[in-house]
């Protein structure tokens, strides 16, 4: 059975949920966007901030925390904001940190998008 995680980030008007849970795994998406489903401005650092804030609030409208993640790949469209976007990061995670992967792609969804994070997280059971 596959659930639904309700947030309070923007509705998206593409066919799409932030978040889903099945088999106790929770998978998720998350971009730099705000409350207006505007990306926000300021650069990788800032576009790196509100995607971890995202993926947080997910993490805890889904009823688990940072903790919970267990995989996360990154992709950024400069190889030269890896060493920004690991500063953000280590922000939001301690040790033990989940596996991750980076990736340099070409471009994303929206061309003033910098940065997109997937991750997985290992849910608690009821």
């Amino acid at each position: 059975m596959i659930t639904t995680v309700k947030t309070d980030l923007y509705a998206s008007p593409s066919p799409l949920e932030w978040a889903t849970i099945g088999n106790g795994i929770l998978f998720t998406a998350q971009i730099p966007i705000d409350s207006e489903g505007k990306v926000v401005e300021g650069g990788i650092e800032e576009q790196a901030h509100q995607t971890l804030k995202n993926l947080k609030h997910t993490l805890e409208k889904a009823g688990g925390t940072m903790k919970n993640i267990t995989q996360v790949l990154i992709y950024v469209t400069e190889k030269e904001a890896l060493p920004i976007v690991n500063q953000v990061y280590a922000q939001y995670f301690e040790a033990p940190y989940p596996n991750r992967a980076a990736m340099v792609i070409s471009a994303l969804a929206r061309d003033e998008m910098k940065v997109e994070m997937v991750a997985y997280a290992a849910m608690p059971t009821e």
